[in-house]
């Protein structure tokens, strides 16, 4: 590692003043330095530890994906203070061609609950500055927090407006990311409503091999707004199905074919490689990215991997096969445990796919009762959307059962993946509902860019989206509310005795410029299970 001067240290102690201050307002700047274009990232907070990330170009030559490049080390240092003059922890970190030049380090030995700043070297040239934070000692009685939630980022579908105006709040811990990080999709495949794209994916073919995934994410990192909202806060993600291929199950996807994209296995594991090496995430023993991050005596996150274990998406009598799984069974009892052994207020679960039942245009099949059997339909319910927790109602059952059985309270589902905002009182059977009891509640955040109902017709928001609105509210006693056109993110704020989410909805996702509004907000108190609307 070459050491930093002091006129070096005070440079980059100006910039990060200006990440921390001014992180939206340089957006449109070009790349920080020719060494560090892809920006720096934190990640999965410990009371002692936080995850820091970054990508180095060395030469010219050493392009994402081209697998090309020196090998090189890369500097790295944690200071308590932005001019970096109390620094807590350095070192240096070997990359090279054989992990795309990234760079991950988890640091050790940070105190709890506290802000740092970071900051990487290469050839005496510093990487912009990012702040991050460790999360409060699991002792800690942490009055309130606020998260933003996030997922579904289609690049060609607009611009990272919510992530922009996420990067200027300060009343943030950090950014809870549900899956759909970077899409798979030739470009214009899967754009705006017209099939058009605000801005073009690169490589412009559907991504295959590891080269493809690597070009991708570094693709997306190249955006301003994103790696302003990676340098200000540290993130907590997971992936769903677009971060592979779309409606990705354990063996397979809807957008893969072997006779002509060759080896899922070999594709999957293209993806995973170049998501391990791209993004500030740990993983446990075997790849596993299932995990719980806890922030004091609060609340305690559960991040859920939900491509990687289920079987194929199916329909009709088979979505209630207790064969047939979501989560895998290794997963489940992991889940159980720790929903039951957690020891905080709130139990906050980041879940890529909706877990409250749906319906439309008639009644849930177990409201029929014995005559669901004669009839033949299934226990769970006509599934319209096989790729969520509808399709794998045996799953559905035995967690919404363990919640209910064990007692557990407090137990708030953060969901993506739909592009549509819902606000939802988990039942254990929607049939009977109110009669049978909410076991847990459900917040559904919008899409950052990708289409919605409006998008998909090509119609003016507001308009047809209307009558999927009442339809939904009509024969879904559970669901609360439901937003089916707008784009943005919600805030996720955790108080002793209440949850709160906030819905802010973009002005325009194609608009490199756009503004949000607060729409609507909804709260759970402590140990109620219900819903309540307190603004919008």
């Amino acid at each position: 590692m070459t050491p930093l001067n002091r006129r070096e240290a005070l440079k980059l102690g100006g910039a990060g003043v200006a990440v921390a201050a001014l992180a939206p307002a340089a957006s449109h700047a070009a790349p920080p330095t020719p060494y560090f274009q892809h920006g720096v990232a934190s990640g999965d907070p410990l009371p002692q530890a936080v995850v820091l990330w970054t990508r180095v170009t060395p030469t010219p030559e050493s392009l994402p994906g081209s697998g090309v490049g020196p090998a090189v080390e890369v500097g790295w240092q944690v200071a308590e203070d932005a001019a970096f003059t109390t620094v807590v922890a350095e070192g240096a970190f070997a990359t090279g061609p054989e992990r795309d030049h990234t760079v991950k380090v988890d640091v050790q030995g940070l105190r709890p609950g506290t802000a740092y700043h970071y900051r990487f070297s290469f050839q005496g040239e510093p990487s912009p500055a990012g702040r991050t934070r460790t999360a409060p000692a699991e002792n800690a009685d942490v009055e309130s927090l606020a998260f933003a939630v996030v997922s579904c980022s289609n690049w060609e579908a607009g611009y990272f407006g919510s992530y922009r105006l996420l990067a200027a709040r300060d009343d943030l811990f950090g950014v809870i990311h549900l899956g759909d990080y970077i899409y798979e999709y030739a470009t214009r495949a899967f754009g705006t409503g017209d099939g058009g794209a605000v801005r073009e994916h690169f490589p412009a073919r559907e991504i295959i091999t590891l080269a493809d995934y690597r070009q991708r994410h570094a693709q997306y990192k190249t955006d301003p707004d994103l790696r302003a909202l990676h340098a200000r806060h540290p993130w907590m993600i997971v992936w769903d199905d677009h971060e592979i291929a779309n409606d990705t199950w354990s063996d397979g996807a809807q957008n893969h074919d072997p006779a002509t994209e060759g080896s899922f296995a070999a594709r999957k594991a293209a993806s995973r490689q170049a998501y391990a090496e791209w993004m500030p995430v740990r993983f446990g023993d075997g790849g596993v990215i299932y995990r719980t991050l806890r922030f004091g005596q609060l609340a305690e996150l559960t991040m859920l991997d939900l491509r990687s274990h289920r079987s194929k998406q199916t329909t009709g009598l088979a979505v209630d096969d207790p064969e047939r799984t979501l989560t895998g069974e290794a997963q489940m009892e992991w889940l159980k445990s720790t929903l039951s052994g957690s020891r905080t207020r709130w139990r906050l679960v980041g879940n890529s796919v909706m877990i409250g039942p749906l319906v439309l245009g008639s009644l849930p099949a177990e409201v029929l009762g014995p005559l669901a059997e004669l009839l033949g339909l299934p226990s769970g319910g006509y599934s319209l959307n096989p790729d969520q927790w509808d399709g794998y109602t045996a799953d559905r059952r035995e967690l919404l059962g363990h919640l209910n059985g064990e007692g557990i309270a407090n137990t708030v589902f953060l969901t993506g993946d739909i592009h549509t905002s819902w606000a939802i009182e988990v039942p254990l059977k929607a049939g009977s509902y109110p009669v049978s009891p909410a076991v847990a509640t459900e917040f559904v955040v919008p899409s950052v860019t990708s289409n919605n109902i409006d998008d998909i017709l090509q119609v003016a928001p507001r308009t047809a989206s209307l009558a999927a609105e009442a339809a939904i509210a009509t024969t879904n006693r559970h669901v609360r509310w439901s937003e089916l056109d707008s784009h943005g993110y919600g805030v996720l704020t955790v108080r002793r005795e209440q949850t709160r989410m906030d819905w802010y909805f973009l002005s325009d996702r194609t608009s490199p410029t756009a503004t949000s509004r607060k729409a609507v907000s909804f709260t759970t108190e402590s140990g109620s299970q219900k819903l309540k609307r307190a603004w919008g």
